[in-house]
């Protein structure tokens, strides 16, 4: 694969330019987004709400897909990392209220923790573009 068969984009995230990665990479018929908090440039949104930080992370990471022209319906799998064990339901209430209709494969892991103590929840998300039969 050549590299103008890859793409990259950025999203602005302090992180990003700290650690050297993008936001999100299309190669081929797949797009990977890295792992994605609820933060928006230095401002973390939903603290303490493990369902909006939830929300705000896949509705990034779904902004990075959207770059490549792609939407929801696109998603194939989804990886959650959760801080808490009891935050697994609220976690999982925005996983659905998002993917329902797509049911991606998904992976939910309890980890120790984040760069930043106050992150409950970081997300992944792979996503093809070819054309997906239903």
């Amino acid at each position: 694969m050549t590299s103008d068969a890859v793409r990259r984009v950025q999203s602005g995230s302090p992180w990003e330019e700290t650690f050297g990665f993008a936001r999100a990479v299309a190669a081929g018929d797949r797009v990977l987004v890295a792992g994605t908090t609820s933060f928006k440039g230095h401002v973390l949104y939903g603290e303490g709400d493990p369902y909006e930080q939830a929300k705000v992370a896949f509705t990034s990471a779904l902004e990075a897909i959207a770059r490549f022209g792609l939407g929801p319906e696109s998603v194939l799998r989804t990886r959650m990392y959760l801080t808490h064990q009891r935050d697994v339901d609220e976690a999982g209430r925005a996983h659905k209220e998002l993917f329902d209709l797509v049911r991606p494969a998904s992976t939910l892991l309890v980890v120790e923790g984040f760069v930043d103590p106050r992150i409950l929840v970081e997300v992944e998300v792979e996503a093809y573009r070819g054309a997906v039969d239903s």
